[in-house]
């Protein structure tokens, strides 16, 4: 499993011009964070900023984005 910074870096990559607050606010966490279960800030583990930027990513679109989100989605059902 991947840690959570290296995902949004290659979020960043594909995505340049985010435009949802919420996408871009969960991005800012998960670049911080390691792997989902691990605690951020006062949540126990990385689910919520996973969902927040799942719910918020809607416009990202075209093959990364498919396989990124498939991958965070997998991550969540561990």
């Amino acid at each position: 499993m991947r840690k959570l910074s290296d995902v949004a870096a290659e979020i960043r990559k594909d995505w340049r011009a985010i435009r949802n607050g919420a996408a871009a606010s969960a991005l800012d966490a998960m670049a911080t964070m390691g792997v989902v279960p691990e605690p951020y800030g006062l949540d126990p583990n990385g689910y919520g900023v996973i969902g927040q930027f799942l719910t918020g990513a809607k416009g990202w679109r075209g093959p990364t984005a498919r396989r990124v989100k498939a991958e965070l989605r997998a991550m969540c059902k561990r």
